[in-house]
């Protein structure tokens, strides 16, 4: 169905020729599915846009073939490209809510696509645009076809992204990234779709991911990209169980499963012996009946119900669950940015719940408890160099100046392994990993005694992950740090955390060590985040 042939991409910049793409060689065959792996920047997207010929001002196709069902894309007419584009070969994009016009309803938008392919006109637009929803599973698609963006929840945003791009019924589907973001469930109901709607209708697809565990469970083949070219390629099972590449063998290593330990995550030579950490049998933070309810339109919304949980000194604690259950919530009231409605939080035995969230920033204990936020790149000022956002705590709450605080930034920086040359970039300069540990630096800027990390590695690639993890266990060994670990993956909550909690619809629904909730949850809710979860194939081969 598709064929690509010594495929070159380059951009032109102001610092002279980026070549994105090398000279790379692929086919797709009628109803496979072809995942195409790597990390940030190793030429994955550039690849997908230039097949669609959407590529941003400056890029350009400079050599090779791409033939789909015998027709030439590098030099068909943009007129061609047009009714290609949607009818025949379509595309789910990484941000659904970017791809989305915030102002306009959705129905309205999958009407645009059925009547710009003439495949419905203005009487029977609605009616079709309705089907479509109900086509990707979308409960109540007549009152769904009213909604903006805005109103539906990140897991139906994608939904109505696949309803847009399958509804002309496309013979070739690219999805670029279509789960970054999601939560687990989430995760696996959108990609059992798209995997569904791909058979039932005798699709093909390219799936494009850094995620090998989802490539893995839902791809035919897979490519492995590194550097703008194709280093390997086979099925998902040889990829990993024999990886070839050395490459391939470190995305095989950093993907997290069970079995696995936070250290075999790195390369071997990068291994080194876990610090020892301790464990105190003493509270330091204690949660009783903590309950946070929200007026809204048709009345009260109760985010957390009524949870109590403690979290020891130099403990690791696992809060899990889907979006909207509650996490986000009541970490922002442990760290004070959000005032619960009822119950106590008390730290050290003093309840810091009474404290209004305002006048907490004042208070002797606030440096005591920091937050590592999820999205690294939203959390940092975009005009503040990495030295400048390491340093605002130290100046604003530690009155730190001069000399010493510069000392301090600098030791921070070898503290979390951020070269010291990148201290004076700003965020846009600095990758995703970099800017995490800019955020983890800060936090514990201040000595803290207790950090809340909210899902920090959830946009990061693998390897990049495997580092940040590797050195928030180091960290909670040489500062003595205790943690409440937010996420939905519940792989890098088993490798991080002693302990798990697992909420549903603001409640707890079960908790305990972490070993025995993997191995044998006792709640439904929390085996079906297990069975969720990607399962890549067991690695047979040791790496060399």
């Amino acid at each position: 169905m598709l064929s690509v042939r010594d495929l070159a991409v380059s951009f032109q910049t102001r610092n002279g020729e980026v070549r994105a793409v090398r000279g790379i060689t692929l086919e797709l065959g009628k109803g496979e599915i072809l995942g195409i792996v790597g990390e940030s920047g190793s030429g994955k997207s550039v690849t997908s846009y230039a097949l669609m010929r959407i590529l941003d001002a400056g890029g350009s196709i400079t050599a090779g073939e791409v033939t789909y069902s015998g027709i030439d894309l590098r030099r068909a007419a943009e007129r061609d490209m047009r009714d290609i584009r949607g009818r025949e070969i379509s595309m789910i994009f990484q941000n659904p809510r970017a791809a989305l016009n915030p102002i306009r309803k959705v129905g309205h938008q999958i009407e645009d696509v059925l009547r710009q392919h003439g495949r419905a006109t203005r009487a029977d637009a609605r009616q079709k645009a309705i089907e479509a929803l109900k086509a990707v599973r979308i409960k109540d698609a007549e009152a769904r076809y009213d909604a903006y963006p805005f109103e539906l929840s990140g897991g139906m945003c994608q939904r109505v992204v696949c309803a847009i791009a399958l509804a002309c019924d496309p013979r070739l589907l690219i999805a670029d990234e279509p789960t970054t973001g999601l939560d687990i469930t989430t995760q696996k109901a959108v990609m059992d779709l798209v995997r569904d709607l791909i058979r039932d209708r005798g699709m093909s697809s390219i799936l494009i991911t850094h995620d090998l565990g989802l490539a893995a469970q839902y791809c035919d083949r897979i490519v492995v990209m590194k550097d703008g070219r194709i280093v390997e390629q086979g099925d998902p099972v040889q990829i990993f169980s024999a990886p070839q590449h050395a490459y391939t063998r470190k995305l095989v290593d950093a993907t997290p499963r069970e079995g696995e330990s936070i250290r075999s995550l790195l390369p071997p030579d990068e291994r080194h012996p876990t610090l020892p950490h301790k464990v105190h049998n003493r509270p330091l933070i204690e949660v009783k009946d903590l309950t946070k309810t929200y007026q809204g339109k048709s009345g009260p919304v109760h985010a957390v119900r009524g949870i109590s949980f403690r979290v020891d000194q130099g403990q690791s604690v696992g809060l899990v669950g889907e979006s909207g259950c509650g996490k986000s919530t009541t970490s922002e009231i442990l760290v004070r940015l959000l005032d619960p409605t009822s119950g106590a939080v008390l730290f050290d035995g003093h309840d810091i719940a009474g404290i209004p969230a305002r006048r907490f920033v004042r208070d002797t204990r606030r440096k005591d408890i920091q937050m590592v936020f999820q999205d690294a790149t939203d959390s940092l000022n975009p005009r503040h160099s990495a030295r400048q956002s390491i340093a605002e705590p130290l100046r604003r709450l530690a009155g730190m100046r001069g000399a010493k605080l510069t000392a301090r930034v600098e030791e921070l920086a070898v503290l979390v392994g951020l070269p010291l040359a990148l201290l004076d970039r700003f965020p846009h300069q600095l990758s995703g990993g970099q800017k995490a540990r800019v955020g983890i630096a800060r936090a514990v800027a201040l000595e803290p005694r207790f950090l809340i990390l909210d899902e920090p590695t959830a946009a990061l690639d693998v390897s990049i992950q495997a580092l940040v993890l590797n050195l928030l266990v180091d960290l909670r060994a040489k500062l003595g740090l205790s943690y409440l670990f937010v996420s939905h993956d519940l792989h890098v909550v088993r490798l991080l955390c002693d302990y798990v909690i697992v909420m549903k619809d603001g409640q707890i629904v079960e908790e305990g060590p972490a070993d025995r909730i993997m191995r044998n949850p006792t709640h439904p809710y929390t085996q079906e985040l297990l069975d969720a979860a990607p399962k890549p194939p067991a690695r047979r081969v040791a790496a060399e």
